[in-house]
């Protein structure tokens, strides 16, 4: 007669006995399995760590990703520099490359170019004055936007956009150097007023002192 009652487990012993003779299956068998794995996963990694050879091999690859995204710790890669020298580059000389290029491109004296600088902001690139005249050169907001100058506080657009504006002066003004360096302090509009250099004593003293510059420079 079938025995109904194959669903329920005898006493403790019975249990524990039926246990130790079967075949493990399902989630017991997935837990031994477990065990083992991870029993020989420390064995292997012992032995791995204990050759000398086999640090210097893993640290050069790497390291894997585990479950939740963490990364297995490791040796920290780290990037040593050493400064053994230092050359300053005196101020006046620090943008030549830029200025030669600006030079070449508008048909310039360098001299001009670098004077203009040093006049405007002492070759301070980052120079921005009270009413908002900005870079090495000191260029205006409006002024810079028609020279096609996106940002007029990096030096080499600054140059080459200033550069640009003293070709243009020059040529409206038949290449009277004065004229158009007084058109670059005071705008264009006072120097057609007045017909020459206006009688304000910031420009006079600008053109003086742009004009004893470039006099220097070419001596």
């Amino acid at each position: 007669m079938p025995d109904f009652g194959l669903g329920l487990r005898g006493d403790s012993e019975r249990r524990h006995d039926h246990r130790r003779k079967r075949p493990r299956q399902g989630r017991e068998r997935r837990h031994g399995d477990r065990r083992r794995a991870g029993l020989r996963t420390l064995l292997l990694t012992a032995a791995a760590l204990s050759a000398p050879h086999a640090a210097r091999a893993t640290a050069s690859k790497t390291w894997p990703t585990l479950a939740m995204g963490s990364v297995a710790s490791g040796p920290t890669p780290t990037v040593t520099v050493d400064i053994n020298s230092f050359d300053a580059v005196e101020a006046r000389h620090a943008y030549d490359e830029f200025i030669e290029e600006a030079a070449a491109k508008y048909h310039l004296d360098p001299a001009m170019i670098r004077a203009v600088m040093q006049t405007e902001s002492a070759f301070n690139a980052l120079a921005v004055s009270p009413v908002g005249a900005m870079g090495l050169m000191q260029l205006m907001p409006d002024v810079a936007a028609e020279l096609g100058v996106e940002d007029a506080l990096d030096p080499r657009q600054n140059i080459m956009g200033g550069s640009r504006y003293l070709r243009q002066l020059l040529d409206s003004h038949r290449g009277n150097v004065k004229l158009a360096l007084a058109s670059y302090n005071a705008g264009p509009g006072a120097v057609k007023k007045y017909g020459a250099v206006p009688p304000f004593k910031e420009t006079r003293d600008y053109v003086k002192r742009i004009t004893g510059l470039l006099a220097n420079a070419n001596h």
